[in-house]
């Protein structure tokens, strides 16, 4: 299992990354040959970038308490 993400630091690199990723493959995607499959896939790239942004925001309230 890896380990937490809890550098603030780290934690905005880490989220830069995966929306770099997200536009490359938004990026490489072929408008005329696109199908719902790539979509769901991009709404699903988004949809981890936010949960794990959730994930950091939770574990930063924690240690802030």
């Amino acid at each position: 299992m890896s380990n937490s993400i809890t550098d603030k630091n780290k934690q905005v690199n880490y989220l830069k990354e995966r929306l770099q990723i997200f536009v490359e493959v938004l990026d490489a995607i072929d408008p005329e040959t696109a199908d719902v499959e790539d979509i769901d896939r991009l709404i699903q790239m988004l949809d981890d970038v936010e949960d794990k942004m959730d994930q950091f925001n939770n574990r930063n309230e924690l240690t802030n308490e």
